[in-house]
């Protein structure tokens, strides 16, 4: 593959980078304020001890439970991003001339 190619797929993994990190730093601020709403409340459910309380609690709880899902999926793609950098920086690096 020439480095221009090389280069090209960089440019376009850093981009992606980029957007991973800005999708995720978005999702954890989420994140904390659905996991504070679902303890608010679950402590809510727990002093009024209904039904309709209980139902509500569950519901924050599967949002936040779900918002923790969809960042470990942002996470692990980082990962795999940064991997493919890095394989690309060292196929790019064992081309240039020392």
């Amino acid at each position: 593959m020439g480095s221009w190619l090389l280069e090209r797929r960089l440019t376009q993994n850093a981009s992606r980078l980029r957007a991973v990190r800005d999708e995720l730093d978005m999702v954890d601020e989420q994140l904390r304020s659905l996991a504070e709403e679902a303890d608010d409340l679950e402590l809510r459910s727990l002093v009024s001890e209904t039904p309709s309380a209980s139902a509500e609690s569950r519901e924050a709880r599967r949002h936040a439970d779900a918002m923790a899902r969809h960042r470990q999926h942002l996470r692990d793609g980082l990962a795999d991003l940064e991997r493919q950098q890095n394989d690309l920086l060292d196929r790019l690096s064992s081309r240039t001339p020392r």
